[in-house]
């Protein structure tokens, strides 16, 4: 049975740091690809069944009152502010200019 050279055992032991942080870094890159593709193709079409106002009017509310649904049904208000996730808003951007932006990403979006 041949002994382990020095070179063979440096070839096959240690830990390489290295490698792990590209795949790392890859499945991260890919996860953000992913997410992005879905926003665009799988859920930003789904806000083009409702009425921009009515979407608009409802994210409004949700940003400027403390209980925007009050005692009645909140999944519209859950729909229209899962939008801001996909376009967040800017820090410091006034509340106006923040819904101009969504109306023209909505309609550039939808058909």
């Amino acid at each position: 049975m041949p002994e382990p050279t020095s070179q063979n055992q440096e070839q096959y032991s240690g830990f390489h740091p290295f490698r792990l942080i590209l795949v790392i870094l890859a499945l991260l890159i890919g996860i953000s690809f992913a997410a992005q593709w879905y926003g665009r193709n799988i859920t930003m079409p789904r806000y083009c069944e409702y009425p921009t106002e009515q979407t608009l009017n409802r994210i409004r509310e949700v940003l400027t009152e403390k209980t925007p649904a009050g005692s009645g049904d909140r999944k519209p208000y859950i729909i229209a502010i899962r939008l801001t996730f996909l376009l967040p808003r800017k820090l410091d951007e006034p509340l106006n200019s923040y819904l101009s932006r969504l109306q023209r990403h909505i309609e550039q979006q939808c058909p």
